[in-house]
Parts: structure tokens; sequence; C-alpha cells
């Protein structure tokens, strides 16, 4: 099978799908977050990943702008990219967005896929921590990417602690953005073109930007 080639039939003829899940408040996306998606849909060979912003954070401060116009960015941010999708499955969803409900909400709408949940490699221990890590892990592998001196080596170690055969080690290329550094340089009235997708740069910049809340 070609990296991002759609998966074989399963044995009833039915295509076995393979769906990956990208979660984060996308506020806004960036460059870094396409190219986790593109290399997590090539590495990995699937079908489809999945951009889900979140919609109540549990964990974080309210994001700058409000869900549903992070959707709508992170809808621009992939239009060009057949492998890639926004999802509104936290966003259309009342309350706190739990990992757990996400990837249920995914099986649910795709029965019998195989899912695979990104996260980095400093969130891996936490994971005895998260709403039902137990149905997490039988709901979806875990695409883990190495960070700083989180290798590929300390990844292995934690997984046999935390997932034991749940893991797979997903490489990326190291892209310096963040979100916060977007805001700020906009803030600032500073460039972000090559930093965000041109399409979202668009959404930001200019007199029609969708402005960030007071």
């Amino acid at each position: 099978m070609t990296a991002g080639a759609p998966s074989a039939p399963a044995g009833d003829g039915a295509p076995l799908r393979r769906i990956g899940v990208l979660g984060g408040a996308f506020d806004p996306p960036h460059i870094g977050h396409v190219i986790v998606a593109q290399e997590a849909w090539w590495r990995l060979r699937l079908d489809e990943v999945l951009l889900v912003p979140i919609g109540a954070p549990v964990d974080r401060p309210p994001a700058a702008w409000p869900a549903a116009t992070r959707l709508r960015m992170v809808q621009a941010a992939v239009a060009e990219h057949a492998g890639l999708r926004a999802s509104a499955v936290e966003v259309d969803r009342p309350g706190p967005s739990f990992t757990v409900d996400t990837l249920q909400a995914v099986h649910d709408a795709h029965p019998g896929a195989d899912l695979w949940f990104m996260m980095g490699a400093d969130r891996l221990p936490t994971l005895p921590r998260w709403r039902e890590p137990e149905r997490i892990l039988r709901l979806a592998r875990l695409a883990v990417m190495p960070r700083d001196a989180h290798d590929a080596t300390w990844i292995a170690q934690v997984a046999e602690r935390v997932a034991p055969g749940r893991v797979d080690v997903l490489e990326t290329p190291i892209v310096q953005v963040s979100s916060t550094m977007i805001r700020e340089r906009l803030a600032a009235g500073g460039p972000v073109r090559y930093l965000v997708p041109r399409a979202v740069e668009r959404l930001l910049v200019g007199p029609h930007a969708l402005a960030p809340r007071p």
C-alpha cells in the first residue's frame, strides 16, 4: 500500500478505514497544525485526518476566538488537502470537551474504522489522569510525536507503562510556530504570512478580519 492511499478492503468487502484525530484549540490554526496532520495522513497511511477544534476547554483558558470561528479557520486551512478535514464534533457538542467523548463520537460515525489519536510526547505520561483512559485506548491507538528530550526511546518506555501495545511514534518536522506567537504578532500588527496557511491569513488580516474576543 502506498503512503496515504486508501485502506484495503476488509474481509466482508467493505473498506476498513483508517482515521486520525488531531484535537486542539486552533486559536488560530497555523502551518504546524497542517504539517502534523499531513505527516500523520502520510506516515500512518490514513484515509483521513480529522482536525477537531476544542469546543469548551476543560484544562486551559478560554480561546481568543469563539469555537465556530476557529472551526471556520480550520476549514479554510485544510480545504485544499483531500486527506484532511475539519470536524465540528466538539463545537456542536454542548459542555466540556473530553477526548473520550470525541473518540466515541468519531467511532460511532465511522463504525469499524481504525482510529488514531495524535498527541505530543509530553502528554503521554498524563494519560492515566484523563477521563476514562482505558476506554480511550480501546477506541483508538495513540500517534505520539517526539518533543525535545522526549524521543522515540523515551516514548516506548512510557508507552509500556501507560498504553502497552497501543502507541505508534509519529515523526514530524519540528516547526517552531505557535498560536500564541500568531496572536501576539497580530496584536502588534506584525506579519503572519508563511506562518499560517494563506487561506487562514485572509481571515486574520485586513479590514474584514475575524477579530478575537475583546
